[in-house]
């Protein structure tokens, strides 16, 4: 049984019987996810949660969510996955439901007790049909690495594999620290991370792979932007005159090699007279789940050659 209320202050079970709160988290100090009780839970939309037991028929509606429940043991209790859900190779033998806009007749008679989400791409209509079905829907949404780890304790916690998740979040955060400890006090590299080359959309501030640039040793050439997802134009990006650029490349999302070879034209670009046109996994940087670290660990070995000589990450 799951009862979804409305956002607001209720009395926990911790606070009825004097515990303290969890500690904030030790990247970003942000807290870590509300929770109202052992079984009661708080997602990104601020919409509260009680589970009376662990669900065991869920719905995934992105790649990182669906790796998050597979490093915590808990694939299988996926009964439904995206399209995109490609890692590890046993998703690909869950049934499919589509992507931003789900088959929502696949969905439903796959009869989930539960439906994970990201804020991202999903579509109001979307989260209102469920709501009318009665199914419920937890959104995650990702706005920093520190809310990665969040986001795997809690469902963990969620779905009965709470030591399980915990051991992942801590192993993530341990390989990150190290990763980091590497690479201080090098001289950061301006970078652009190019999501998309036409039109040209990079990551702003509010972004976790901005942030992710920064912990690797680099600097935003779009850190004064208003928005995560910014597009830019050429005459900007010339005038921060990035000194790397960094290309996402994977089999489902990614840029193309002849749209990375079309970056050299711009030859006055500082990366492009050093020939520094990088490419990275997309499914190892994009995707904000357990294989972050990696996607960090090769953001710093491009921005910083020779840091990373020996893998801090398991492959």
């Amino acid at each position: 049984m799951l009862i979804v209320a409305t956002p607001g202050f209720a009395n926990t079970d911790d606070e009825k019987s004097g515990m303290k709160r969890r500690p904030q988290g030790i990247l970003t100090g942000m807290p870590f996810m509300a929770h109202v009780s052992a079984q009661a839970y708080v997602d990104d939309a601020g919409r509260r949660m009680y589970f009376a037991k662990p669900p065991t028929r869920i719905v995934s509606l992105a790649p990182s969510i669906t790796e998050m429940l597979f490093a915590m043991e808990a694939g299988d209790q996926l009964v439904g996955v995206t399209d995109f859900c490609d890692y590890p190779p046993e998703a690909l033998k869950k049934p499919k439901v589509g992507y931003s806009n789900p088959n929502m007749e696949t969905l439903v008679a796959l009869q989930p007790d539960l439906v994970v989400a990201p804020n991202d791409f999903l579509k109001p209509d979307v989260v209102a049909k469920l709501d009318q079905l009665k199914i419920p829907v937890f959104i995650l949404a990702d706005k920093n690495v520190e809310g990665i780890f969040v986001h795997i304790q809690t469902l963990g916690r969620i779905v009965g594999r709470s030591s399980k998740a915990d051991t992942v979040a801590m192993q993530l955060r341990q390989q990150i620290a190290v990763i980091q400890q590497r690479i201080h006090g090098r001289v950061p590299v301006r970078t652009l991370y190019v999501l998309n080359s036409q039109p040209l959309i990079t990551v702003g501030p509010g972004s976790f792979i901005d942030q992710l640039i920064g912990m690797a040793g680099g600097i935003n050439v779009a850190a004064k932007t208003a928005t995560p997802y910014p597009r830019l134009s050429m005459e900007a990006v010339l005038q921060e005159d990035p000194e790397a650029l960094v290309f996402p490349v994977g089999k489902a999302e990614g840029i193309s090699e002849s749209e990375q070879q079309a970056w050299r034209q711009w030859s006055t670009m500082t990366a492009v007279k050093k020939d520094r046109l990088h490419q990275i996994s997309a499914d190892w940087l994009n995707r904000p789940g357990p294989r972050i670290a990696k996607g960090l660990e090769s953001l710093a070995a491009i921005l910083h050659p020779g840091s990373m000589a020996t893998s801090q990450v398991e492959r």
